[in-house]
């Protein structure tokens, strides 16, 4: 993720001459939220390139000075945004008359190198960037060549689609799922809770924490065990919780501790969700898909010898299903007699409309089977970056030690930043009124489809999350429509790319995390004509 950084600068005339800067860093980690981070005194360190310094008297000094500071722009050791020192202290830093400075300084100028901004200074200005060089033979064979597979680089950024020549005049409307609308959520509580947590931190010596998750005062551990018991009927202790980087960064150590490459088998749905497959893949386990029907995954097409069975029992992605009470049963009977484990994806199970919730699969009479993965990118923020796994007893030890290993532990401030967001009530706030926007949002897709689209789409029935899959209910060249839907700033995707092996069914996947209603009528008339060409 880029970061942008703004530096402030303030200095002041004594009788000493100019003091130090002292600058201080606004690092912007998510909308309405800053850190502030002193940088100190550095006023040497601020312009600190290699420059050869003239000969006294050399008539070339200026040219000399020139080509110096071109060359250091060009090859981006003097990045875009530098500032570059003030003519006036030009004998300090070049050894050369300020007339000589500001004449290189106009030169550089006059070539697009520098910009000059009246009463701050000269800066390095922004330049084209290069255009990315094709790897040669002789490098790419120091590279794992798992991470060179043009599938394995769609399966990892499967939301992303390439930028086709859009009308601008039309405002977007994004149907992809898993994305949620950042307008809806409270920044400003959230950063009230986040700015008390920072000043506490104040009061307690800098260490590094536990690789579980944060403990002390303000446990995210206990606040996590306390939501996904009133929300998704979770039954675990803090000791169970471990603290993770996103629900992908679970995935990533689950498969770590549980794969021996080239022998474990990891059974996927097919379709399913792309990255969770590829951090199995990428530990070297041989990767087995396994079919959904309308109950969930096919438990009968399980075959021996699975080590690992991955789910998503609650709102199967990206079709939505929710896996019925036999077909639960019959998974866990399986994975006890085969002796494999079930990782369980909870992505979006907050947001349950209507109908009595289903436990999830991790109960207490199965607690050693099955590690339940959730995340607080779909109920607060992508951004964020925060998940957890709920781990049986045997494998939290090995757990933690490849959590430790990895990153040692999560962001301390947006741990306690969370947990008292949790524990003050307002995401269990948040998860009430994001699920009436969401039923409204989702009545009025269903309403739609079956208003206008019954000759070509027939949704899939849906109990859970915030997005809807609907089968084409003949030969329709979705991918037509689609591409045809984005020259007109409609981002949808069909079932396609979520499929390991051939898609049976074509059909399209409609997000609605971040699309409002008008949004959704204005997409859905998008949808329609292309449909109807």
């Amino acid at each position: 993720m880029s970061v942008a950084v703004l530096i402030q600068s303030r200095c002041h005339i004594s009788r000493r001459g100019i003091e130090p800067f002292t600058v201080f860093c606004k690092w912007p980690l998510m909308k309405g939220l800053f850190f502030e981070i002193y940088l100190g005194h550095f006023m040497d360190s601020l312009f600190e390139i290699e420059l050869e310094r003239p000969i006294p008297g050399s008539r070339d000094a200026g040219h000399r000075l020139y080509r110096q500071l071109k060359q250091a722009i060009q090859d981006g050791r003097l990045a875009a945004g530098t500032r570059l020192p003030a003519s006036r202290k030009s004998a300090h830093f070049f050894g050369l008359s300020r007339n000589t400075v500001a004449q290189v300084y106009d030169r550089l100028v006059n070539e697009g190198l520098v910009i000059a901004r009246q009463g701050s200074g000269t800066y390095v200005a922004d330049l084209p960037p290069e255009p990315a060089s094709t790897p040669s033979p002789e490098s790419t064979y120091r590279l794992n060549t798992f991470w060179l597979r043009e599938d394995v680089t769609a399966a990892m950024g499967f939301w992303r689609d390439d930028p086709p020549v859009i009308s601008r005049a039309e405002s977007p409307i994004d149907f992809r799922p898993a994305l949620i609308d950042p307008r809806l959520f409270p920044f400003d509580v959230y950063r009230r809770v986040s700015a008390k947590q920072l000043r506490g931190l104040k009061k307690k010596p800098a260490a590094y924490k536990s690789p579980q998750g944060n403990q002390g005062n303000f446990h995210l551990r206990e606040a996590i065990t306390n939501h996904i018991a009133l929300t998704r009927a979770v039954v675990c202790r803090r000791d169970d919780v471990v603290v993770t980087a996103g629900a992908q960064q679970a995935f990533d150590l689950l498969a770590r501790i549980l794969v021996t490459p080239g022998e474990t088998v990891v059974a996927v749905e097919d379709p399913g969700y792309p990255p969770m497959r590829i951090a199995f893949a990428a530990a070297g386990a041989r990767i087995v898909p396994v079919p959904v029907d309308d109950e969930g995954l096919v438990v009968d097409s399980l075959p021996p010898g699975l080590g690992v069975i991955c789910v998503c029992p609650s709102h199967q992605f990206p079709l939505g299903i929710t896996m019925s009470k036999r077909r639960r049963a019959a998974l866990l009977e399986f994975a006890r007699r085969h002796g494999a484990v079930i990782v369980e994806d909870d992505y979006d199970g907050e947001f349950r409309y209507g109908a009595n919730p289903l436990q999830s699969l991790r109960g207490k009479d199965c607690a050693e089977v099955v590690f339940y993965v959730g995340t607080f990118s779909k109920c607060m923020l992508p951004s964020l970056r925060l998940g957890f796994v709920v781990v049986p007893g045997w494998a939290r030890r090995t757990l933690i030690a490849a959590k430790n290993c990895l990153d040692w532990h999560c962001s301390t401030p947006l741990q306690t930043g969370v947990c008292a967001f949790i524990d003050e009530g307002h995401l269990a706030h948040h998860v009430r009124k994001m699920r009436q926007i969401y039923q409204k949002r989702r009545q009025l897709l269903l309403d739609r489809l079956k208003r206008d689209f019954g000759d070509w789409l027939e949704p899939i029935p849906s109990l859970y999350g915030m997005h809807i899959a609907a089968w084409a209910r003949h030969a329709v060249d979705l991918e037509a429509a689609v591409q045809t839907l984005a020259l007109r700033s409609v981002k949808i995707h069909t079932l396609a790319r979520y499929h390991l092996t051939a898609s049976p069914r074509p059909g399209l996947v409609f997000g609605y995390g971040a699309v409002d209603l008008p949004e959704i009528d204005r997409g859905l008339a998008a949808l329609k004509r292309a449909l109807s060409r």
